[in-house]
């Protein structure tokens, strides 16, 4: 099962070669995984505007990055597609400021501000805070190195690894989703630990909030949608509330036993 898994997440599809070594699909796996904890580096990359994009200045709010090209009309159409109603939900949920979406195109060669346009229109995305961005070949391969994503020639095109990485505040690569359909949990729950700050010290007012809004913005299956609910803090003042009467209950018997009990 695990090997059907790896083989689902490399994807074929065409485009122009690149002097990139062939991996395993076990090895490409490794190599996303070996990536989590590395920080991105110092890079500027161009946007579909012809907009300069430097990923220190994004940093203070997390990142979902994904890698195309633009010369793919099947597998990097449907990744972006199928990430689209789980971005949605996301911005719906945190908020549309609350995380930024950069889909990377690879191809250095072909993927130029006019094509990331045509592409990211072509795929009906239209969300607030979703950049398509290139760069040159060095600043492209940097960047996949960084975050473990593999591609390599093939046959007529690429093999490349079908993953969407999660970055921290501090630029940090949190979590690596791989495969190229998404279910809207496996998209948002990494971005509510990062953006809601699960695992920062409550050291102000901000702070607790966003420890609250994460313990209570919880998911339906069946509406597929997430949605805030007391449910949790509820449940912690009604069990409070059972434990404090019973506990003024056994404190009123003691008292009404008589002082000679009492003291024995």
């Amino acid at each position: 099962m695990l090997r059907l898994v790896l083989s689902l997440a490399l994807l074929l599809a065409p485009a122009t070669a690149t002097a990139r070594a062939v991996i395993s699909a076990e090895d490409a796996l490794a190599r996303g995984e070996a990536a989590i904890g590395r920080i991105l580096p110092d890079l500027v990359l161009v946007d579909s505007e012809g907009e300069p994009v430097a990923l220190t200045e994004l940093r203070g709010r997390p990142l979902l990055v994904s890698f195309v090209y633009t010369g793919c009309s099947t597998v990097c159409p449907a990744l972006v597609q199928n990430l689209y109603p789980a971005v949605a939900e996301a911005q719906r949920t945190l908020g549309r400021e609350a995380f930024v979406t950069l889909t990377v195109g690879f191809d250095a060669r072909n993927d130029r501000p006019e094509r990331l346009r045509s592409f990211a229109r072509a795929q009906g995305v239209d969300l607030p805070n979703w950049r398509f961005v290139s760069a040159d070949q060095p600043t492209i391969d940097r960047l996949a190195d960084t975050l473990g994503f593999a591609y390599w020639p093939a046959a007529g095109g690429f093999d490349h690894m079908a993953l969407v990485s999660v970055i921290d505040r501090d630029g940090r690569l949190y979590r690596q989703i791989y495969g190229g359909v998404f279910s809207t949990p496996q998209i948002v729950e990494p971005l509510k630990d990062v953006v809601l700050g699960r695992d920062r010290p409550i050291l102000s007012l901000p702070a607790l909030v966003d420890r609250i809004r994460w313990f209570c913005t919880v998911y339906d299956p069946r509406a597929d949608r997430y949605s805030f609910s007391y449910a949790f803090f509820i449940g912690i003042l009604v069990g409070g509330a059972t434990l404090s009467g019973v506990l003024v209950w056994v404190i009123r018997e003691w008292l009404r036993r008589p002082t000679s009990v009492r003291g024995a």
